[in-house]
């Protein structure tokens, strides 16, 4: 991902005022340039990074702040830009596992507007919207929905249905999607490939829709993460190779890794029902009850077929809670 500042989204790329009905400077001076520190010891340090940068979207005047999970997961220090130059402290609320969002509160008085939340649900393809970075237009994508559809990662994660944008924002991370009527409609989250004409391929973000947020957004404030039980969580990365879910990596100290599930390890099926792809592969393991349960996995390791039984733990327990302030 690029840097926050040495970057420049090209002239003919930038949303241009008159082309929206809305006071298109007023929303896209609910950005702020969102950074943090996390410590060297936590468990997404070696992942994730311990120097954090992306964007957040103001979403209510009092400084709350919503961005993508993963910039502020374990985060020990957080620092906020914000459209008129300023920079304050802030603080984690909360981030959520299942959807990724995150939510960050301004340690000052901030004075500044709030983007409204929209509906996600009712966004069509082909409808013009604003990928927005903080820094202004230059910093901003004009963008279109391009598809609507299922997303699996292999950290053990699926969007029923993820709205995916293009040309690509740069600094994807954070930034604010903006509906045709100038309210909230998602929050990025990464840059993909897509497939286009003649085999050529172009570069899209990943969006999540903000109708995830609504249900939760009561207890990511009051509790800091959703108020149901946790998912089964295994700590495994896989992927899809050549019709085959191959394991590609472990978390370390993770339920898999403590079950002796190995890279390259083929996974075949869950509790005894064949998975085909991902996003089946983890629905199924959540299926099978709350954080905890234990998870029966078959494997073809070599050649050999392996039944291997993982105790599932909670992802959140495994990372260092929002410092105070």
């Amino acid at each position: 991902m690029a840097s926050v500042s040495d970057w420049k989204v090209p002239t003919s790329a930038q949303p241009k005022p008159e082309d929206y009905p809305y006071d298109l400077n007023r929303a896209l001076a609910c950005m702020v340039t969102l950074r943090a520190t996390v410590p060297a010891d936590a468990f997404t340090a070696d992942t994730l990074g311990t120097e954090r940068a992306g964007n957040g979207v103001i979403i209510r005047s009092n400084g709350l702040i919503l961005t993508i999970g993963y910039l502020i997961t374990e985060a020990d220090a957080i620092w906020l830009t914000l459209s008129d130059g300023r920079s304050v402290p802030g603080h984690v609320l909360g981030y959520d596992q299942e959807s990724g969002f995150g939510l960050v509160q301004a340690l000052a008085k901030i004075d500044m507007p709030a983007l409204n939340l929209g509906q996600s649900s009712s966004a069509l393809l082909g409808e013009r919207v604003v990928v927005a970075g903080a820094g202004g237009r230059q910093h901003s994508v004009a963008a279109r929905i391009v598809a609507k559809q299922e997303f699996a990662g292999y950290w053990e994660y699926v969007l029923d249905e993820a709205i995916f944008t293009a040309p690509a924002h740069p600094n994807w991370g954070g930034a604010a999607v903006i509906g045709p009527s100038g309210d909230l409609i998602g929050v990025g989250s990464l840059q993909l490939q897509q497939t286009v004409d003649k085999g050529d391929t172009q570069n899209i973000n990943m969006i999540v829709p903000i109708d995830l947020l609504k249900p939760i957004f009561d207890d990511l404030l009051k509790f800091g993460r959703r108020s149901t039980p946790p998912r089964p969580w295994l700590g495994f990365y896989a992927t899809e190779v050549e019709d085959h879910l191959v394991i590609v990596g472990l978390a370390d100290r993770g339920p898999a890794k403590r079950a002796d599930l190995r890279t390259g390890d083929i996974v075949l099926s869950v509790a005894g029902s064949a998975v085909h792809d991902l996003a089946d592969m983890f629905r199924r393991i959540w299926a099978q009850g709350e954080a905890g349960v234990e998870v029966p996995i078959t494997v073809d390791r070599d050649g050999e077929t392996i039944e291997v039984r993982v105790k599932s733990s909670e992802r959140d327990r495994f990372l260092k809670g929002p410092s105070l302030h």
